[in-house]
C-alpha cells in the first residue's frame, strides 16, 4: 500500500495536545451510583489528577447510549460552562473518536482544557442493560435486522467469528487464547472484576451464547466511570504528571449493522488505523502496547489485523502461546481489557486511560517497561464504527 497523504492541518496537531490526567470510578458494581454520578466522580477525578480545577474547564466531551442529549444535564450536574462541546455519539468508539475535534479546538484557542467522560450503571440500575437492549429495537432500529429480533450484540459477533474461522481455519482455541491472556492481565490488576485463574480449557467449555461464542468469550456487564483532561502540550508540560501526547487520530465507519459489512472479517479499522499511523509517523512495528476494544475475544484478533500487527487471518495463530498475555511478544489490553477488567455498556475510555497510565508508568505489578508508544482503539455498534489513537511520551515526539 503507497504511503497516505497527510495533510498540513494534520501534521500541524501532532503532538499539539497531551493527555495531563486521568481516573475511573466505580469499576464493577457500584450499588447506589446512577450514571451521572459516575461521570461525575470520575471527571473530579480525572481533572484533579491533571492539576487543574473545575473551573479550569472550558471543553467537555461525553456520549451515552441511554440519553440523547447527554452532555447537557451532564454539563449542568458539574456546574461548568464549557465554551466547546462535543456530544457525538458512535458507540464505544465515542471517547477515542472525541480526542482530534478536541485536539481542533485547543489549538484554536477556542478552549484551553477539555474533560472527556463517562459513567453507567448498567449492571446495578433498575432500568440496565436488558432494558436498554430490549428496547434498541425502538430506539435504534435497523431495517434489515430488527424484523428478525437477533441476539444483538452477540449474534453479529458470532457471525463474523463464523466467517472468519471458515475463511482462515481460526479455532475456537485462538478466541480461548485471547480471554485468557485477558484474564491473565486482570489478574495484575487491583481494579479489574474478574481476577480468578482461567484456562483455555475453562473458555472452551464454558456456557454457550451464540455459536461459536462462550460466556467466556463475551466482555462485563459492569459499572463504572472514566474520565480524561486534554490540554495543550505547551501547557501539559507544567502540570503534574508526565504528558502523553496524541501523535495520531483517526475514525471511520462503514456501515451501521452487522449485514451491511461488505467482508465480515475486514473493519473499518484498516482506515481509521492507516490515517491515525500516518498522522503519527509511526508504524505497528513502533508500537510498545495496543489497548484494543475487545467486547468479543474475534474483536481482538480482527483489530490485530486491521491495524497492521499481523496479516488478515493471522491473527489467531499471532495470539498462539501466550502472545499478547504478561511476557508475550506484544502486551494488549493491560487492564484486562472488556473480557475481564470492566465494561459498563460503552468501554473505549477505558483503552485511552490505561494506555496513559502505561506511559507514565503507575501501572504497578502490570507495569510494562520502558513503554513509550500506544494505540488505543475503539469498537462501536457491532463492527460499525472504529476510531485509533496513537499515543506517545515526549521521547518520539
Amino acid at each position: 500500500m503507497s504511503a497516505l497523504h497527510v495533510p498540513e492541518g494534520l501534521k500541524a496537531l501532532r503532538g499539539s495536545a497531551a493527555i495531563a490526567g486521568v481516573a475511573t470510578f466505580g469499576c464493577g458494581e457500584a450499588t447506589g451510583f446512577n450514571d451521572i454520578e459516575l461521570l461525575a466522580r470520575s471527571a473530579h477525578t480525572a481533572v484533579a489528577d491533571a492539576g487543574l480545577k473545575m473551573s479550569d474547564i472550558d471543553g467537555f466531551c461525553t456520549a451515552s447510549a441511554g440519553a440523547t442529549m447527554w452532555a447537557m444535564p451532564a454539563i449542568e450536574y458539574l456546574g461548568i460552562s464549557p465554551r466547546y462541546i462535543d456530544s457525538t455519539m458512535l458507540g464505544g468508539s465515542s471517547f477515542i473518536a472525541h480526542l482530534l475535534p478536541a485536539m481542533m479546538a485547543l489549538r484554536s484557542g477556542q478552549c484551553n482544557a477539555v474533560l472527556v467522560c463517562y459513567g453507567s450503571a448498567q449492571r446495578t440500575a433498575t432500568f440496565g442493560r436488558r432494558e436498554v437492549v430490549a428496547s434498541r429495537k425502538f430506539l435504534d432500529p435497523q431495517p434489515y435486522e430488527t424484523p428478525y429480533e437477533p441476539m444483538l450484540p452477540p449474534s453479529a459477533y458470532a457471525l463474523v467469528a463464523s466467517r472468519h474461522m471458515h475463511e482462515f481455519g481460526t479455532t475456537r482455541r485462538h478466541l480461548a487464547e485471547v480471554a485468557v491472556a485477558a484474564r491473565a492481565w486482570a489478574a495484575l490488576n487491583p481494579e479489574a472484576f474478574m481476577r480468578a485463574p482461567l484456562s483455555i480449557d475453562d473458555v472452551l467449555g464454558a456456557r454457550m451464547i451464540s455459536d461459536p461464542l462462550s460466556v467466556r468469550d463475551c466482555c462485563l456487564v459492569t459499572d463504572g466511570g472514566g474520565a480524561y483532561v486534554l490540554v495543550r502540550a505547551d501547557r501539559a508540560r507544567d502540570l503534574p504528571h508526565k504528558p502523553v501526547y496524541v501523535l495520531g487520530n483517526a475514525t471511520a465507519v462503514w456501515n451501521r449493522q452487522v449485514s451491511s459489512m461488505h467482508d465480515l472479517t475486514t473493519t473499518c479499522a484498516v482506515e481509521s488505523g492507516a490515517h491515525a499511523f500516518a498522522m503519527s509517523g509511526l508504524a505497528p512495528k513502533d508500537i510498545d502496547i495496543a489497548e484494543l476494544y475487545d467486547a468479543f475475544t474475534i474483536n481482538t484478533l480482527l483489530f490485530l489485523e486491521d491495524l497492521g500487527f499481523c496479516a488478515k487471518g493471522e491473527g489467531g495463530a499471532f495470539v498462539e502461546g501466550g502472545a499478547i498475555a504478561p511476557g508475550g511478544r506484544l502486551p494488549v489490553n493491560t487492564n484486562g481489557g472488556g473480557l475481564s477488567c470492566v465494561h459498563p455498556g460503552m468501554y473505549g475510555i477505558f483503552a485511552i486511560i490505561e494506555a496513559v497510565r502505561q506511559l507514565r508508568g503507575d501501572c504497578g505489578e502490570r507495569q510494562v517497561a520502558n513503554a513509550k508508544t500506544a494505540v488505543a482503539h475503539g469498537n462501536g455498534g457491532t463492527l460499525s464504527s472504529q476510531a485509533t489513537a496513537i499515543l506517545g511520551l515526549e521521547e518520539v515526539l
